[in-house]
């Protein structure tokens, strides 16, 4: 298989989004069966787990299926793709190592020294970092902008800018930003628009259907939903930008091995379930918070007072399982809350059935100190589970005091 493959193949082996009567069924459908069909010689029903780092030919060059070597495809990892790829509405998908794999790859595939991107005042620390300390040393320079504003972004843009990079809702501040319109802006300047839709997740938001570029996924998170595997994903219909990203795909090599790519794929059979009752329970504890005495602020795009709230309503199905409290108390008062939790587990990452406290500051966006993008030191971070929502409020209840 070469490194940069035709649309046919990459349509038939990586990142078809399905038949037209697969683009008409509804998303669990798409995510139970799309990319896969029960194995014609043992009719097994889930993808196997195909551990094999290479792949015998039919004669010199006669691939089997089109495998040669697991670094440039795997038959395990082929049907992730594909499922990404439809569950996102899009044409074609790469999966990755991990969410930070897959941004540096889309980072590398679409930027040249001299270039410009636009990224969030709140991004991911990750993402920040990456892009402040590498990139920057090759030559890219980025400037910040609140993804909420429509116009500061299109202030941000240059003439040298060719990447808008948006989170959606932002981690850790959940802001929102307007798809729609921000696709707008960056295609009136001929650049391209990145929407990280980890915090989100494919059921809950559709970006490319708004106009997005790209789609980026921590599959770690939502998508895995388990808290057991570590993932990334890029979704797009652009055939030209998903051959860069397959050469880089294959050329660096940051892909997923086939067990991760089996469960990665387990997970995503009950997303569906999973937002529904992860949002049921957010919703519950928003309630119970929002009155709470101990905190000075709840930030959840489903409150009527959250300042995109009409713009969450819009382009998001609900509001997910991620809520930030700023507490009352100051940075004192937000580590005693992460430390007397019971049931919330303090540690980082987010989207599992495990419910997950953290001090944003002190952990996952610990690179941001000092910068543009530090977040308050009286933030906390929620991701709320899948437990029984009676219990998780009276976790939080027993830990604010």
């Amino acid at each position: 298989m070469s490194e940069q493959r035709s649309k046919a193949d990459s349509t038939s082996g990586s990142g078809a989004s399905g038949t037209t009567q697969g683009d008409k069924q509804g998303f669990s459908t798409k995510a139970v069966h799309a990319g896969y069909e029960p194995d014609p010689l043992t009719g097994a029903v889930n993808v196997p787990i195909y551990a094999s780092s290479t792949f015998a030919q039919d004669g010199v060059g006669g691939m089997r299926s089109g495998f040669e070597y697991a670094r440039t495809g795997n038959p395990t990892r082929r049907p992730l793709e594909a499922n990404l790829a439809a569950i996102e509405s899009g044409t074609y998908g790469r999966a990755f190592s991990s969410g930070m794999a897959a941004t540096d790859c889309l980072l590398r595939a679409t930027l040249r020294p001299g270039d410009h991107l636009v990224i969030p005042n709140d991004a991911y620390g990750g993402t920040f970092r990456l892009i402040d300390k590498v990139f920057t040393q090759w030559g890219i320079e980025y400037s910040v902008a609140a993804v909420s504003d429509v116009d500061a972004v299109r202030q941000a843009i240059r003439p040298n800018t060719k990447l808008v990079w948006v989170e959606t809702p932002t981690n850790p501040l959940l802001n929102i930003g307007d798809i729609e319109a921000l696709a707008e802006v960056a295609h009136g300047s001929n650049a391209k628009l990145v929407v990280d839709n980890t915090f989100a997740s494919p059921y809950l938001q559709q970006p490319l259907a708004l106009g997005a570029d790209v789609v980026l996924h921590s599959t770690t998170k939502y998508i895995g939903g388990h808290s057991d595997v570590v993932g990334g994903a890029l979704i797009t219909d652009d055939e030209e930008l998903d051959a860069a990203f397959a050469f880089l795909q294959n050329g660096a090599g940051g892909v997923p091995g086939p067990f991760d790519a089996f469960l990665t794929l387990r997970g995503i059979k009950t997303l569906a379930l999973r937002m529904e009752r992860h949002s049921d329970n957010a919703e519950k504890l928003v309630e119970m918070l929002n009155s709470h005495p101990a905190i000075s602020q709840v930030i959840y795009p489903g409150l009527a007072e959250h300042p995109s709230h009409h713009v969450a309503s819009k382009q998001m199905r609900r509001f997910g399982g991620m809520i930030s409290v700023l507490l009352g108390g100051g940075q004192q008062a937000a580590l005693d809350f992460c430390a007397r939790t019971e049931i919330f587990t303090l540690a980082e990452s987010l989207g599992g059935v495990e419910s997950l406290i953290e001090h944003p500051g002190a952990m996952t966006h610990a690179s941001t100190a000092g910068s543009l993008l530090e977040v308050p030191d009286n933030l906390v971070r929620l991701s709320v589970g899948i437990e029984d929502a009676a219990d998780l409020i009276g976790d939080l209840e027993q830990a604010l005091g």
